[in-house]
């Protein structure tokens, strides 16, 4: 027997109503969150590893934390290798919010890595590797796994976009939104050089890039030049801290030299390299450097586990 023909379920005027309504749930409990389009950055970075994808906007759309307890996840934990936070979270996303706040504006730009070079109308939905940002908790979650049909055709149609994301560990990637609150995250982990320079004309500003042509002992070129994203810049000690340090150039690894010029590409500032320290080597909390809060973790560690060395059958 076939379903009765006098019963519809996929009436627009219906469908349309319970999309408002889900609309107008979220936006009165759910969260306002920052989703961030991965871009990824087509360079042959292999032993003089750079940046391998870069996060260039950030878009305001409200969400509904559906794990309202808390974040779901193994939580954190203490390993030989140090602290893992293992949260996760899951997002309900108005499909229609997503067509009207974000869809439109990625398309616009050209979409991820994954989406050039095909016509528009094809960023159809969330993409997994992308970041959402929640300010509420000041955390950073990678998108894994989208789900677009959950609820399953309630009412012939599929209002919403459920969001599987874990905690995202940063990897040294490029963060160029405009939000401070998202591209601090840099200062706090990116790996870093700080380079003492001798002076400077002008000075540096932040995210602006710093170059200099490596050169052999005859002062012949060798055609590289090596270039940084500057993260600080301290007049005072005329120090500079750079990230992303790398060369598009024969896959092989170069380091600034010091006694060498190096220049800003925007502001033109000229200054000579007098000293060079990698990150590893700056005291915990020192400006530009990134250790403070990793720090932090590992004396808070020594509460909870035991390094002496001692013979665990005798005690």
């Amino acid at each position: 027997m076939a379903t009765n023909p006098y019963f519809k379920y996929n009436v627009r005027s219906e469908q349309s109503l319970l999309e408002n309504l889900i609309i107008e749930s979220i936006q009165m409990f759910g969260q306002d969150v920052y989703y961030i389009p991965r871009e990824v950055v087509h360079r042959d970075m292999v032993f003089n590893d750079s940046i391998l994808s870069r996060f260039k906007h950030a878009y305001k759309v409200e969400t509904y934390l559906e794990s309202v307890e808390g974040f779901d996840g193994d939580g954190d934990l203490f390993s030989k290798f140090g602290v893992e936070i293992r949260d996760a979270v899951t997002l309900v996303m108005s499909r229609r919010r997503w067509n009207t706040e974000i869809r439109q504006y990625v398309e616009a730009e050209g979409g991820t890595a994954d989406t050039k070079n095909i016509p528009n109308n094809t960023y159809y939905r969330p993409r997994e590797g992308d970041l959402v940002h929640l300010p509420m908790s000041g955390a950073t979650f990678q998108i894994m796994r989208v789900e677009d049909d959950a609820p399953f055709y309630q009412l012939g149609n599929l209002p919403t976009f459920r969001l599987r994301c874990e905690k995202f560990e940063y990897s040294d990637e490029d963060f160029d939104t405009g939000i401070e609150e998202i591209d601090r995250m840099e200062n706090f982990m990116a790996y870093q050089w700080r380079l003492t320079l001798d002076s400077a004309s002008s000075g540096f500003t932040r995210n602006e890039i710093v170059q200099q042509t490596i050169v052999d002992s005859d002062n012949c070129k060798y055609g590289v030049e090596l270039q940084g994203e500057v993260v600080e810049w301290l007049s005072d000690e005329r120090h500079l801290f750079l990230a992303h340090v790398g060369a598009d150039a024969d896959g092989q690894f170069y380091r600034f030299e010091t006694d060498k010029q190096v220049v800003g590409l925007s502001g033109g500032s000229v200054a000579t390299v007098t000293g060079i320290l990698e990150m590893q080597d700056i005291q915990p909390g020192a400006p530009g450097g990134a250790t403070e809060m990793v720090d932090d973790w590992d004396l808070s560690a020594l509460e909870y586990l035991d390094f002496s060395e001692k013979n665990p059958l005798t005690g």
